[in-house]
């Protein structure tokens, strides 16, 4: 259950104390205050702020600005408004005011008695001002974000001397995929503080989510479930949203409690894994009925499953589509690479922990396994995606052209440069992304510049001119094993470690298990709603080959093959392979005879339908278990009986 910051309010002489000692010493000793306000203050410290005096440099946006950000934010605006107003009505005349900030602190809309509104525009409390505790140090909207849960901080409790006048109480408001948007804030003078304020903000913004998410997922299968019958279709029911073949796709706070999930869960876990009766509730399809039911850790709630405008998850006699793969819709572009394959998913996740931090990404793996692909997801998924993404090839630039591609150049720097100069790649990945790719390729003279531009975050152009800070999230890939490169003298130590963050390495097309999966993906983007497939004996011949140039090779072929086809034709055979590749595929040192045997003892054995809807009888319907025992995934067991 969450609590508020700090559980119990410090007395003023222990607020002086603590602020004194973290001013002298650098930190609070452990127990004078709640340990959530001692890291808030920390980290105001850290940032450099003032306790005392005024508080220079915290940005305000212009009118356009804020008109951009209330655009952008217009689904959270809109839902957020009608509670506002509510809460407000429940606040009036209580010197006090409602806020709604987005996730950057940026307060977008306020509320509030006039004569407070006059006192908190002094400190800058309105709309277009940003309250992050960068800017602000410990305040309620900033902490609130940065600790992910609700808080009240209480007169000298904020960082900022100047905001000693202030009560406030702020709760983070999550959308359904787990996501951070924003905060509602209901702040007032420090006189009028009453402990049920914060409860009001947390109950505010718990009616935004759950507009959201009813807006979000209209038409999916949602499960709604209470421990009470008539807490059914009420703003405090937990839901879940699953997609038709059980894909996590969303979940309010309520429910992620309930079924101890972190917010990270969403897009990344089956139904089936973390309630399995719930899950076999969902494959009976019928009227959205309320019914008792066994949680997964034994305590019952009531449950009621409304189908929307999908189907119920699919029952393996039933599919009609066959599908290697279906994909977990995760709202994010890292998601829409997984297809199946255990260790490029486990790529996957480790770099959606990373995304939005301040650690550098480090891509290794054989040409053509889709690094720069992977590198545009995480800028995709991630909190720059709006900013650009700027991709360097480190192999392709002339050695005596790449400071100048690099870090920009002024007017006149040199023969044949730009009248107007350039402002270089770096700077113009500024508030995006940059990829080096083929870092590895990088000359060693200039790898000792690159460095010292990376540690100091700014770059002077070529010819002179001011010194440019710099802001991006770094990723660097390469097919070199910068180990290697750096025993051998080629690749600089101190630079390995710079854009070492962390390292992924990203298998080859022959070591992953979804090709088939991969295949089916890539044909439905080459040729949308035609349905193409492989024959069989082409089919065995991609598994059983190498694949020197990876996904780019595979791409390659199926964008000929396609455009090969006869207007009408769906099956892709040996005809309509580049001829190299058809070659290449039948010189392979697998013969087609010696596959088919082996394809009979592995995963890739064909079992017929008969024998596989017998085990599936035996289990009760239980997929995963028939799967298992079949020695199949559960997704060829899907696509064999979906397609008899």
């Amino acid at each position: 259950m969450h609590s508020n910051l700090p559980t119990a309010r410090a007395t003023p002489v222990a607020l002086r104390q603590a602020r004194r000692q973290l001013l002298d010493q650098g930190g609070v000793p452990t127990g004078l205050l709640d340990e959530r306000l001692a890291r808030s203050w920390s980290r105001s410290l850290d940032f450099g702020l003032q306790a005392s005096g005024r508080t220079p440099g915290a940005p305000h946006a212009s009118t356009a600005q804020l008109a951009r950000a209330l655009e952008h934010q217009r689904e959270l605006v809109a839902h957020a408004r009608p509670v506002m107003e509510f809460v407000f009505e429940q606040t009036r005349d209580s010197d006090c005011m409602v806020i709604l900030a987005d996730s950057g602190g940026l307060l977008l809309h306020t509320l509030g008695d006039a004569a407070f509104l006059d006192r908190a525009s002094r400190v800058a409390l309105r709309p277009g001002a940003t309250w992050h505790e960068q800017y602000r140090g410990t305040n309620a909207i900033g902490t609130a974000m940065a600790e992910q849960i609700p808080v009240a901080v209480h007169a000298s409790e904020h960082y900022l001397e100047r905001n000693g006048f202030l009560t406030c109480a702020a709760a983070p408001i999550h959308d359904p995929a787990g996501r951070l948007l924003g905060a509602l804030d209901i702040s007032g003078d420090h006189r009028g503080y009453h402990p049920h304020t914060l409860g009001l903000a947390r109950s505010a913004a718990r009616m935004i989510e759950h507009k959201l998410f009813e807006t979000r997922h209209a038409g999916h299968i949602r499960l709604r479930f209470h421990s009470q019958i008539e807490g059914i279709g009420s703003v405090t029911e937990c839901q879940l949203a699953v997609s038709p073949e059980g894909w996590l796709l969303g979940a309010n706070t309520g429910a992620l409690q309930w079924l101890c999930l972190g917010r990270d869960s969403i897009g990344r876990v089956q139904l089936e894994a973390v309630w399995p009766l719930a899950h076999m509730l969902v494959l009976q399809p019928g009227p959205a009925t309320v019914r008792q039911v066994f949680g997964p850790s034994g305590g019952q709630v009531w449950l009621r499953v409304d189908l929307g405008r999908s189907r119920a998850l699919p029952l393996p006699r039933t599919v009609t589509t066959p599908t290697a793969f279906t994909e977990p819709a995760t709202c994010d572009a890292l998601g829409a690479l997984d297809t199946g394959d255990a260790t490029f998913r486990a790529a996957l996740d480790k770099a959606r922990r990373v995304v939005g931090k301040p650690i550098a990404l480090l891509l290794q793996g054989e040409s053509g396994v889709g690094k720069e692909v992977f590198a545009r997801a995480v800028h995709a998924a991630g909190p720059r995606k709006n900013s650009p993404f700027v991709a360097v090839n480190c192999a392709a630039l002339p050695e005596a052209l790449i400071e100048a591609e690099l870090f920009g150049y002024s007017p006149g720097a040199f023969t044949g440069a730009r009248r107007e100069g350039s402002p270089g790649r770096l700077r113009e990945a500024h508030g995006g992304t940059l990829l080096l790719d083929e870092v590895g390729d990088m000359p060693l003279a200039f790898q000792a510049r690159l460095l010292r531009v990376l540690q100091e975050r700014q770059v002077q152009p070529l010819g002179g001119g001011k010194t440019v800070a710099l802001d991006f999230f770094l990723v660097c890939a390469t097919h070199r094993q910068l180990r290697d490169e750096m025993q051998a003298g080629r690749f600089r130590e101190d630079l390995y470690y710079r854009i070492n963050g962390l390292t992924l390495h990203l298998p080859p097309l022959r070591e992953r298990s979804d090709q088939g999966a991969l295949i089916e993906r890539l044909l439905a983007t080459l040729a949308p709603g035609q349905s193409l497939q492989l024959a069989p004996s082409l089919v065995t011949a991609f598994l059983h080959f190498n694949w020197p140039g990876n996904v780019r090779q595979l791409a390659n072929a199926l964008c000929t093959a396609c455009a090969l086809l006869d207007e009408g034709d769906s099956l892709i055979d040996w005809h309509h392979l580049p001829d190299d590749l058809a070659q290449d595929l039948r010189s392979n040192t697998v013969a087609a005879d010696t596959v088919a045997d082996t394809a009979t003892e592995g995963p890739l054995r064909a079992q017929s339908v008969r024998t596989m809807e017998r085990v599936l009888l035996q289990c009760n319907g239980n997929v995963s278990q028939a799967a298992r025992q079949l020695g199949v995934s559960r997704n060829t067991l899907y696509r064999k009986l979906g397609g008899k």
